[in-house]
């Protein structure tokens, strides 16, 4: 992005061309650039509209690359949990610290000034009861082994493979995204056990065990920014 500040130049990902009468510009959550234009607008002409608005443009990409502002813990804001938004809910008393009670995620108002550290510490746990029963499925129906599961705090990167140690990682903030979603993340890792890059070979294990693979891992990768906490 600085690059395209320094030089001025940002190019469109992609331009469309319709019968409209005006051009418009959008950037998606994915942070690619879209220009819809009048049918016999000129490249110039397009490049020009887009360079006017490079600012506005720059100050998106911006805005998308942050993600949404982080958590106060305040009570009625709202967490992904499986795909699911539920309300956190501040309570006098409970047995656990925090616990998912229905459609909120609770947690004890004793606990409020670490409430950051105590909510990842749960999602932490239920990744790695949930993660351990979806890896064990496939590994199961497909023959994958693997010694070791860890969950980590990694922002960018959902999860990684040693398939030396046959060690499989992943972050505790995939247990935000939908299952279909984590189960994509669980198979690509799995299928790395076999295939260290992401070679024609890797992709065909990765579809012959999920078909659908292409529109999980697009969703992913426009909607991943939404995923924090």
């Amino acid at each position: 992005m600085r690059n395209e500040l320094k030089n001025n130049l940002i190019k469109p990902d992609l331009v469309v061309r319709s019968k409209r009468k005006t051009i418009a510009i959008i950037v998606g959550e994915d942070g690619k650039l879209e220009v819809r234009a009048p049918q016999r607008m000129t490249d110039r002409q397009i490049m020009e509209f887009v360079k006017s608005k490079s600012n506005w443009i720059l100050k998106r990409k911006a805005m998308i690359q942050a993600g949404p502002p982080p958590h106060a813990y305040e009570e009625g804001e709202q967490f992904f949990y499986l795909g699911e938004l539920f309300t956190l809910r501040h309570v006098t008393k409970q047995r656990k610290v925090v616990q998912l009670c229905g459609d909120s995620i609770s947690i004890r108002k004793a606990d409020i000034r670490d409430a950051a550290d105590k909510i990842e510490g749960w999602y932490r746990k239920e990744a790695r009861a949930y993660l351990t029963q979806r890896l064990d499925g496939y590994a199961n129906q497909y023959g994958f082994e693997y010694n070791t599961l860890r969950i980590n705090g990694a922002r960018t990167r959902w999860g990684s493979c040693n398939s030396q140690k046959k060690s499989l990682n992943f972050t505790w903030r995939l247990l935000m995204a939908p299952p279909e979603i984590v189960d994509y993340v669980v198979v690509h890792e799995l299928c790395h056990l076999r295939h260290a890059n992401h070679s024609s070979a890797f992709w065909a294990e990765v579809e012959q065990i999920m078909p659908d693979f292409k529109p999980r891992r697009k969703w992913l990768k426009k909607n991943g920014s939404k995923l924090r906490m």
